[in-house]
């Protein structure tokens, strides 16, 4: 029997994990969420138990409605089970909660994932450990990057034809409370791998996306598009619209997530860019254009002045992933969004 631990196990990502390891009836899994995701984003969301409520259908999934905070909380669970792997997606997700409520988003993000490695550090078990983190903790460098301007995007030129790589500069760059308190958390997976020998994975996400999202402005655009494009709501677009960003469907990034833990034994601990790629990309104007065309309608978008910081292009290069982990995106975007446009239909009377 293998025992699997996923922070986070309520939100989107989380959810779709514990499913993927739920679904195989060798595996026990436990999830650990405080369900703040309503109160972090500052929404009064109705929909922010819907995951959490969906995974009771599974029954080798164990549900802890705690917070990671808790240290001795995580100390005690740990030191009672043998724990083979976890993956940690539990954190403030917002780059604008960040700016304004900063102390929440540093306990969450860094006090939280330093309490998840320490116990384990102190804990009989030696799970492999899958750290969620950020294209943020590049920060305003990306910025920095030559780009030129298209027609609906805007596009690196050839330095960087292949994305941003794990190699590229952190420093001396504006991160937003959110990069700054993620990139915290990325440095301290990798010294716990570096000096005590866990097994530690971080993985610098792009845009992933899928079903069961409920994105927002703030956080999840395309399934925030979707949803507001299905449901005639009127889309604001900060910019010019020609912001890129690579495309990874959730269920090609739990594949990334279980080939790093398979494989911890002999990674032992490593950084990845993680995304789609520069073969799964969209502006936010072609998005717009695909929804208009299968929706078959006009969708109703208005612009704003640019937000502080916003990446007018990134795209990461998963050239590392690719190799070390022997993996590929599988879903492009064209059929991701497709999944994501028929399962919001199906599930329109839960918005």
């Amino acid at each position: 029997m293998t025992l699997i631990v996923v922070t986070g196990g309520g939100g989107f990502i989380g959810s779709h994990v514990a499913e993927h390891y739920a679904k195989q009836k060798e595996n026990e899994v436990i999830i650990i969420d405080n369900l703040s995701r309503a109160k972090l984003l500052h929404k009064d969301d109705k929909n922010a138990m819907y995951n959490w409520n969906y995974l009771h259908q599974y029954k080798n999934i164990e549900f802890f409605q705690n917070d990671i905070r808790d240290f001795n909380f995580l100390k005690n669970l740990f030191n009672k089970i043998e724990i083979d792997a976890i993956i940690h997606t539990a954190g403030q997700t917002a780059v604008t909660t960040s700016v304004t409520d900063p102390k929440e988003d540093f306990e969450n993000n860094l006090i939280g994932t330093y309490n998840i490695l320490e116990a384990v550090r102190i804990s009989k078990s030696n799970p492999a450990i899958v750290f969620c983190s950020t294209n943020k903790v590049f920060g305003d460098n990306v910025n920095n990057c030559n780009i030129e301007e298209k027609e609906t995007r805007y596009v690196f030129t050839s330095e960087y034809k292949n994305g941003i790589s794990e190699k590229f500069s952190t420093d001396l760059c504006e991160h937003t409370p959110y990069g700054a308190s993620k990139f915290c958390a990325d440095v301290y997976a990798q010294e716990y791998g570096h000096i005590y020998g866990l097994k530690t994975g971080v993985f610098r996400m792009s845009c992933i996306y899928g079903t069961r999202q409920f994105g927002f402005e703030d956080q999840g655009w395309v399934a925030h598009f979707v949803i507001s494009a299905i449901l005639n709501k009127k889309i604001n677009i900060y910019g010019d619209g020609k912001q890129v960003r690579d495309l990874l469907y959730v269920s090609d990034l739990i594949d990334a997530n279980d080939k790093f833990i398979k494989n911890s034994q002999k990674l032992k601990h490593d950084v990845f860019c993680m995304g789609g790629g520069k073969e799964n990309t969209l502006s936010l104007l072609e998005l717009i254009s695909i929804l208009k065309n299968k929706l078959d309608k006009k969708i109703n978008i208005e612009f704003f002045d640019w937000r502080p910081s916003d990446q007018k292009v990134y795209i990461s290069d998963i050239s590392k992933a690719k190799q070390k982990l022997n993996w590929n995106p599988k879903i492009n975007p064209q059929e991701g969004i497709e999944k994501l446009i028929n399962w919001t239909k199906k599930n329109k009377k839960i918005f």
